[in-house]
């Protein structure tokens, strides 16, 4: 049998190092359009930091080493221009040659492109991308003797590729066309890491694109839809990417709005030809719904799940994929899994969210940081997203609740999940534990939530209980508020009554936890009492610079 891969990196060299270890009588033949058969794209914003010093680290396998470990043949160089698939045969184009080659079984990993907005100045010499080694290897010589960085895109790539910038020493602007920066985390959660890339020193226009780059003779001018102009000896562009699926589509290839459709075992719509990776729509683990989903991961196992496949060892199926992903932001971790509530919105899921902000592990132990932790699930207690964000133990925790989502948990189960603990690791409740305890609450009424969105209705029809002390409120506290420390509730819960009227009441704290404490009293003391998720800390960062408009000083 002969095997053809077209592109390698993480899905295509999953499936043929894993197809060679299954049988070693098929000739397997790997293409690759770049110099580069199998790297660390995940490593290129770290080598054009300094990080990673030098480029031969990035290089994960070669042509000679991989025909030397696996019999493979890989041929670089070598693009794909053409397939037909009822004759199983390829057109593929090596410089000026062109030859055809003929498969028994094919494998299509053509990854994904950056995207190029029609923004005019786009094709000038100081327009980087950061998709490919010789990017890479191009953007840390620019760097250098450069002064003034400019990023367009503000996602995970954008994001380090600014730090990048920012940490070899330029002055770095980055721009986001979405109302914040990382748009797949909620406007609150993307407040804190905009507080850390602010507090970097890295300029942040967010909401705003760029609508040109002009071309000057020492260095260009990107030019912003609000009018602000940006000199930059270097622009980065990373405002995402696209399946590169061309030559498939117009081979009869079924996609749908660019990615490859693909069965459970990663087989097309078309005889003997499979795909995985960036350029194939997978399923959402949580609303269903088909999207390319480009990361690394998801990537290397369909690769090692379609060589099964071909090779006759059926039985384990493509998961719907969470969407799990991590970033560095300075001091700052930021990570997600699951849906967010765009993406619940746009399906229909009836859901409840929750905000938390304990401590990464024991506070009596030094060097206790703060965590911030928000998730999704549903009015039946299935965990439907998350997010969490810190200095330190975020990516513990955003993967427990990763596999607890693929195990089908609910909130319910995160309460007994036995997690290890030692004060120097965490607690012995963990975040997520007390993420199961809060959610559960919320089920079955024991918390009433309210939510920042919902600050102008409660700020009109309740009264506002901040629970925080004398000077904690002194700093700021909402307007129209009434401040009794929670340590003095039960004493004065007849002023309550009286500032109450009649109206239901909604407790204010720092991060939760008092205001909880205080909403168990108000409903035992018989009062309509509910808890603003997350308190202070998630109202500020949701409402942003509006936060002036609720807020005054006691």
């Amino acid at each position: 049998m002969r095997l053809v891969v077209v592109g390698g990196v993480a899905g295509g060299m999953s499936a043929a190092a894993r197809a060679r270890r299954l049988s070693e009588s098929a000739e397997i033949i790997v293409l690759e359009r770049g110099e580069e058969v199998s790297f660390a794209n995940c490593g290129l914003p770290y080598f054009v930091s300094g990080e990673i010093e030098h480029q031969e680290q990035l290089l994960v396998q070669t042509p000679e080493r991989l025909r030397a470990t696996l019999n493979i043949d890989v041929r670089v160089n070598t693009a794909v221009v053409a397939l037909d698939p009822n004759r199983r045969e390829l057109t593929l184009a090596n410089g000026d040659e062109t030859y055809n080659l003929s498969y028994d079984e094919l494998i299509l990993s053509p990854g994904a492109s950056a995207i190029r907005p029609p923004v005019p100045g786009l094709d000038s010499p100081r327009v980087h991308t950061l998709r490919t080694v010789p990017d890479a290897v191009g953007l840390e010589k620019a760097v250098r003797g450069a002064r003034r960085a400019v990023v367009l895109g503000a996602g995970f790539i954008g994001l380090e590729a600014a730090e990048a910038m920012q940490m070899r020493g330029l002055a770095t602007s980055v721009v986001e066309l979405a109302p914040h920066v990382l748009p797949p985390l909620e406007t609150e959660m993307a407040q804190l890491v905009r507080d850390e890339l602010v507090r970097l020193g890295i300029d942040v226009r967010d909401g705003v694109s760029a609508t040109a780059v002009e071309r000057g003779e020492g260095r260009d001018v990107v030019v912003l839809s609000d009018g602000t102009r940006i000199e930059a000896d270097i622009v980065v562009l990373s405002v995402g990417v696209r399946p590169d699926t061309a030559v498939w589509e117009e081979a009869g290839i079924t996609c749908d709005k660019g990615a490859i459709l693909v069965d459970e075992v990663g087989h097309t719509a078309v005889d003997h030809v499979w795909a995985v990776g960036d350029a194939t729509a997978s399923a959402d683990l949580v609303t269903g719904a088909r999207r390319p989903v480009a990361l690394a991961g998801p990537a290397n196992r369909a690769g090692r799940l379609v060589a099964d496949a071909i090779m006759g060892k059926r039985g384990h199926v493509l998961p719907g994929l969470a969407g799990t992903a991590i970033v560095r932001v300075g001091e700052l971790t930021a990570a997600l899994t699951g849906a967010n509530r765009r993406s619940l919105d746009e399906a229909g899921v009836e859901y409840h969210t929750i905000h938390l902000h304990p401590l990464n592990h024991a506070g009596y132990f030094p060097g206790a940081t703060q965590l911030h932790l928000l998730v999704h699930f549903g009015t039946d207690g299935k965990l439907l997203g998350a997010q969490a964000l810190g200095n330190d133990g975020v990516d513990k925790r955003i993967d427990v609740l990763a596999t607890a989502m693929k195990a089908g948990m609910t909130v319910h189960d995160l309460i007994d999940l036995d997690l290890a603990y030692s004060p120097p690791y965490g607690s012995a409740k963990d975040p997520v534990n007390m993420a199961g305890m809060m959610a559960s609450n919320v089920l079955d009424g024991t918390l009433a939530l309210r939510h920042a969105a919902d600050i102008g209705d409660v700020m009109a029809t309740s009264l506002v209980l901040d629970v925080r002390s004398a000077e904690e409120v002194a700093s700021g506290c909402l307007r129209g508020s009434v401040n009794i420390p929670h340590t003095e509730l039960r004493s004065r819960m007849s002023e309550v009554r009286t500032a109450a009227r009649g109206r239901p009441v909604t407790v204010l704290c720092a991060s939760g936890v008092r205001s909880y404490l205080a909403v168990r009293q108000l409903e035992n003391a018989g009062l309509q009492a509910s808890h603003l998720s997350g308190g202070m800390l998630t109202l500020q960062a949701s409402l942003g610079d509006d936060i002036a408009d609720v807020i005054t000083k006691a």
